[in-house]
């Protein structure tokens, strides 16, 4: 009787040491999946929703990463799908608002969101120019004016991609001759890199067989607290300018430089973006808030110099802008209306993201006193941005 007792007491023990160990595995096996879940790849993002065929060409999910930044593109629109950069607690953070599809953002009432801009980023009045005599005319996209290359410009491309390395997407683009009324076939490279200094690197090159327009840019929306955190006002903004460029009721630039001193424009000191914004002044009724292009101070010996630098209150994620270019147009979310869903399932509410788009100056071409964005058939156009992050404790 005993030994029948002592071996029923084995088996139980046995069978408790197996029941534990099944539970112990398939906790290990739960946290694993968890984990596996909360990567960013993981969370939002699903390939198969960015592979799809649109104008006989086909269309994909990228990625590019190393262990302190990761990106996810879509060719469509050559566009930031997310951006992850750790926050002040470490964890991974997408600040770029996006879609979670192709199609989410072909048929989004905002079609800039993340885009690569061209062949003329921001507002040409009434969509015509002149270039050597002759008058040219942009489709209209934007009440009476040309946004961004009109109404079928880059954002609505597929662009060719390949990738040489894991922290390197080139995109490539012919723009056709007369193509959204630009003359000259215009053959674009913009190449998107990570660095282990926690940037996005943004180079940006075009070379035409005639003389034409060119003035390229990324339209990425942020939001420093993660996409779908909610306001940006209380993020802590810094913009190297001491002037910016008046617009007209249409957001057109009226030629001045206007100083910001004295003014809700001034950002050469930090403020929040929502400290001054619903202060009585012209410029931001006109804009519903920001939507001004700043003119950079440019005084750095670096190549580039600095353009801006923006904080999250909440997740205490710093942005520093470098770039090459005269401009920064600062857009402060103020014709966000809650019409599209983003990948994390939230709305694009009103001024829940902004943009930072380095640039040369709205209606340039109509603008003498601006910097020209002629670009001719002998020339290269070349120019580089760069957002870098980091934690502000």
């Amino acid at each position: 009787m005993m030994q029948i007792n002592l071996t029923t007491n084995l088996c139980i023990r046995l069978c408790l040491v197996l029941v534990l160990g099944i539970s112990f595995s398939s906790c290990k096996e739960t946290t694993a999946q968890q984990n596996e879940q909360q990567s960013p790849q993981e969370m939002p993002l699903n390939e198969q929703a960015f592979k799809s065929s649109m104008a006989g060409k086909k269309t994909a999910l990228y990625w590019i990463k190393n262990e302190h930044i990761e990106v996810a593109f879509t060719n469509y629109g050559g566009r930031i799908v997310g951006l992850w950069v750790p926050d002040k607690n470490g964890t991974m953070t997408d600040v770029v608002v996006g879609m979670g599809s192709v199609q989410e953002f072909a048929n989004a009432t905002e079609p800039y969101f993340g885009a690569t801009i061209g062949r003329v980023g921001n507002r040409i009045a009434n969509g015509a120019f002149r270039l050597d005599g002759k008058d040219y005319q942009v489709p209209t996209n934007n009440g009476d004016n040309a946004l961004h290359g009109g109404d079928q410009g880059f954002q609505y491309k597929v662009w060719d991609a390949r990738q040489p390395n894991a922290q390197t997407l080139i995109l490539n683009y012919r723009s056709t001759d007369m193509e959204m009324g630009f003359p000259g076939n215009v053959d674009v490279t913009v190449t998107y890199s990570v660095t282990t200094d926690r940037e996005l690197q943004m180079e940006y090159e075009a070379t035409t067989d005639q003389k034409t327009l060119v003035n390229l840019t990324n339209h990425a929306f942020f939001n420093l607290n993660g996409e779908g955190s909610g306001s940006i006002l209380d993020h802590k903004l810094m913009i190297a300018a001491g002037q910016y460029t008046p617009v007209d009721a249409g957001l057109i630039p009226t030629g001045k430089l206007d100083s910001v001193a004295g003014t809700p424009f001034d950002f050469t000191t930090p403020h929040t973006i929502g400290e001054r914004i619903e202060t009585p002044n012209e410029q931001l009724t006109f804009g519903k808030g920001y939507d001004h292009n700043y003119v950079l101070n440019a005084t750095d010996p670096e190549p580039l110099h600095k353009a801006a630098v923006i904080t999250g209150d909440a997740s205490g994620i710093t942005m520093e802008v470098r770039t090459k270019e005269p401009g920064l147009q600062f857009y402060s979310g103020n014709f966000m209306e809650g019409k599209n869903t983003f990948k994390s399932g939230a709305t694009d509410d009103f001024r829940t993201a902004f943009a930072l788009e380095t640039q040369h100056f709205p209606d340039a071409p109509n603008q003498p006193d601006f910097p020209s964005i002629v670009l001719n058939p002998t020339e290269k156009y070349e120019t580089v941005s760069i957002y870098k992050f980091s934690v502000t404790n």
